[in-house]
Parts: C-alpha cells; structure tokens; sequence
C-alpha cells in the first residue's frame, strides 16, 4: 500500500522542480515570453494551492480510492497533452492551460494518497509508514533537476512524458494493494469551496508576483489583501454551516492549532530552500544544474535519516520531543551553515547543510501526521487539505519574502562590484539583477566580458546575500521551536472512533 502511493504521488513532487529546468529550451522552441514561460511554472503550483481543500473534502465524500485513481489518471493525461504542445501561436496558450490542470489534478490525488496511507496503518505505526511517504517524496524533488537535465538532452517534451508510465505503474500497485475505498457521503460545501479557492489563488497569486510586479506595485498589496479578506470570510462562513467544507472547529484544539502553526513556520524555510539552494550552488559554486540536485540530495540525506528518526519517536512518545529537537537542529543546522557560505567550497558547509536536513525531516513528518492523528477517518482527505494549504501559503510567502531580500541584496553587491571593475551603471544593475534572478552562474552571458577576479567577487556577492536568507531560516525555524516548545502538548493522541472529526481529542500522557 506505502508502495503503491509513493508511486501515485512521484509526479507531483518531480513535476515541482523538474520543469524549471527546461524553460530556455521551452522558450525557444515554443517562443513563449518571459512571462509566459514564468506562468509555466507558477500556474501549476497556483491550481494545487488553490483547490487543496476542495480536493480533499470531495476524497472523503466520494471514497479515497476513487479520487485517487481519477487524479493519477487526470494528472498523466494532463503531462501528455504538455509534452504535445504545438510549436504555433497557440503553443503558450496551450502548455500554461494543462499545467494549471495539472496543479488541478494534484489537488485532488495528494490528499486522497496521504488518507489512504494513514488509513492503511494502527496510530502506533503510522509514525515510521508516514516517515517513510514523506522521506521518498521530499527526496524525488530533488531527483527533478537531476531528472529534468538527462530528459532535457532528448527532448524538453520527455519531462512531461515521463508521468505516464509513472502513472500506470501507480494505478497498477494500487489495485494491486486494493485499498479500502472509505467514503462518507455528504453536501460539499460550494459557497466555502468558492471562497478557499479564490483567496488562496488570489494571496499566492501577489506573492508569486510580488518579485516581478514589485512590493511597491498596488497590484501585489491588492491580490494579497484580497485574497486574505476572502480567506477570512471563509473562515467565518465555514464556522456557521452544518457540514463545512473544512473542520475548522479542530483548530480550537491547541494541539492541532499548534502542528499547523509549527508546519507553517517550517514551510517559509523548506519549500523555497530548493530554490536558494539552487541558486546558491551555480551562481556561488558555478555548479551546473544537474549538480545543484547533487547539492540538494546532501540536505535530502539528512532528511531521510531525521525523518526515520522522528517517526518513530512519534509512534513511542507523541509528537513533542521530535517536534522540539527537530526545530532545534533546524534552527542550528541553517545558522552553521550561513557561516560557511562565503567559503565558495561545498566541502565545509555539507555536514551544516545535511544537519539542516535531519532537522526538518524531524519535524516535517510528525507535525503532519500528528494533526492528521486528531482527526477521524471521515475527515482525513480535509485535514490533509488543510496542512497541505498551510504548508502551501507558509511556502509561497517564504519565497516572496526571502526571495525579495536575496535580489534585493544581491542586486546591490553586484552593482557596486561591476560598477568598480568599469561596467556603465546602468548596464551593471542590468547584469546584476539578471544574476540574482535566473538560474545562470556567476560568468558568461550573465556577466558578459567580466571574468576572473571580478567573476569571484561575483559569486562572493551571491554567497553573501545567500547567507542573510539562510540566516533568517534559522531565526524562523528558532521560532518554531519556542512554539513546539511552549506550546506543544505531551503524550500521544488515542485513536479516533470513527464519526465526525473531534475538536476534542483524547491525549495519553506519558510518564
């Protein structure tokens, strides 16, 4: 069963970062924009935060089964029809509206694959299963950009391609596991569904944007303060219905409360760490791309050991003390790290890096299974669309926020260096923001006729501004563990009877 939905869920996480990698190629052939291309990437993940929790509300009402295979199916059809796209006018049009489908059909197969997986185990057990669902699934994004540069060398197409037999693989492990089919038939809720999805689409939608428009732009503020008004009507609208589109009264539970705020804090450090990391690696260390998913696996190493860990602390003793130490490794792991960034050498920051690592995947595994633990059977898919909503936000803002910062940053060093070795002002400020926004290193067409010793001073200018991100990771993550910590209660939660999600649940102390 474990098997079967790490197969059905692969493709969401590769398709997360493997893209990326191949936008010049798509640029080329396709000759879509700039904006265009970013659309590409965005519209994806814009659908699969905006319908998380529709998706997993219809997982319980319809049967976790059904929606599963449906999503598995939707998603693989969907990557064909992107690999497909015509190199005509209509070709941008055409690529942008199945990856937004794409997103869309997530949505509904991550919380239905994560039901069925806690579904499958006692509570007992569910501490390692679970470690083990988000150790290969957090490690296969970084398998993207290593994925993505082979495939890319054939043909850009191939990295859509690739999800088909995914998919069938998928589709035939499930039947082959035949899971429960759990549905608790009720009214979906339309009028909460509206309101969830417009406000996460509108608020990510201004983060995302917010690098491109400016924190300046009235446009940012707008989408953002709108889509936050709407989030909230919909808070207070779900309070009020009798079957609600999401259970919103656990989070007068403070454990529940807690694990979310804990994963949301988490969130503005992990999601956009692939990105920093990245960048990090080829614009600082002039690494490839492919070798950048080399540099992420170190942290993904950590990861999975922490994540083993923590699961079973979890099982044996609650959420608590993982949570707790995690947060703290976290938090200690990305400060030591920071430090070492301006060394230019991979070879003194891997151990900080992977401690980083073993950290979150401490804390990764047993807030989410934790909260999906004081909810019953009838709820799972929701619960699971309200951690993954979170965790969603929580990344978004982390990118928008500390993304900023970094081009901010970094846009200044190289400026002033470029503007010292010669480079025309206005030129300089071109080169340097280009630097501290693409994937591109730190020589080249990036910099132009700038080389040697200018080029180093480059790459230490990115190194620098890396650090102050990685800095403020740190001081967000010693955050959480001061909310774990305060606030987080002992004891392990005692198994749901089944029947509506409890506000209340049961929790055995442990001496």
């Amino acid at each position: 069963m474990l098997v079967a939905m790490i197969f059905a869920v692969a493709m969401i996480f590769i398709d997360q970062t493997i893209v990326a990698l191949a936008i010049p190629k798509i640029q080329s052939e396709l000759h879509v924009s700039p904006t265009e291309s970013q659309w590409v990437i965005n519209g994806y993940l814009l659908s699969l935060s905006a319908l998380f929790a529709l998706g997993g509300r219809v997982a319980d009402v319809v049967g976790h089964r059904k929606v599963l295979l449906a999503g598995v199916i939707a998603f693989a059809t969907f990557s064909a029809a992107c690999g497909a796209t015509p190199t005509g006018p209509a070709g941008a049009a055409w690529i942008i509206t199945f990856r937004v489908l794409q997103g869309a059909s997530a949505a509904f197969l991550f919380p239905a694959a994560l039901a069925i997986t806690v579904a499958a185990f006692p509570l007992h057990e569910r501490g390692r299963a679970l470690a083990v669902f988000f150790s290969v699934s957090g490690g296969l994004t970084a398998i993207g950009p290593l994925a993505g540069g082979y495939l890319t060398q054939w043909t850009w197409r191939s990295i859509f391609w690739i999800n088909v037999p995914v998919a069938i693989v998928a589709v035939v492990t499930t039947l082959r596991a035949k899971p429960r089919d759990e549905a608790h038939p009720g009214p979906i809720d339309g009028r909460g569904a509206a309101l969830v999805c417009a406000g996460m689409a509108l608020s990510v939608l201004g983060l995302q944007q917010a690098s491109t428009w400016g924190w300046n732009s009235a446009a940012t503020w707008g989408c953002i303060a709108v889509g936050i008004v709407l989030l909230i009507a919909f808070a207070r609208f779900e309070l009020r219905v009798h079957d609600p589109l999401v259970p919103l009264r656990l989070f007068a539970n403070r454990a529940f409360a807690v694990d979310n705020l804990v994963l949301f804090l988490l969130s503005i450090c992990f999601v956009p760490l692939f990105f920093f990391a990245s960048l990090y690696a080829q614009v600082a260390l002039g690494e490839t791309a492919q070798e950048a998913g080399l540099f992420l696996l170190v942290f993904f190493g950590g990861f999975t050991v922490g994540a083993q860990i923590g699961g079973r602390v979890l099982d044996k003793r609650g959420a608590r003390p993982t949570v707790v130490m995690g947060c703290a490794l976290a938090a200690v792991g990305f400060y030591l790290w920071a430090a070492r960034l301006e060394d230019l050498s991979f070879s003194s920051q891997w151990f900080r890096l992977a401690l980083a690592g073993v950290g979150v995947g401490m804390v990764l595994g047993p807030v989410s299974t934790d909260a999906l633990n004081r909810s019953s059977s009838a709820t799972y898919g929701a619960v699971t669309g309200v951690t993954q909503t979170v965790r969603n936000f929580g990344g978004s803002l982390g990118l928008a926020v500390l993304g900023s910062i970094l081009i901010t940053q970094n846009t200044s060093r190289v400026s002033e260096t470029l503007t010292r070795a010669g480079v025309p002002a206005a030129r300089a400020h071109s080169v340097a923001h280009a630097i501290s926004t693409s994937s591109g290193g730190a020589s080249g067409s990036n910099v132009g006729p700038v080389h040697g010793a200018v080029a180093h001073h480059i790459a230490l200018d990115f190194a620098l501004s890396t650090r102050t991100v990685i800095y403020l990771m740190a001081a967000v993550m010693a955050a959480a563990f001061l909310v774990a910590f305060l606030r987080m209660p002992r004891g392990q939660v005692q198994e749901q009877a089944p029947g509506p999600a409890s506000s209340e649940p049961a929790v055995e102390p442990v001496a």
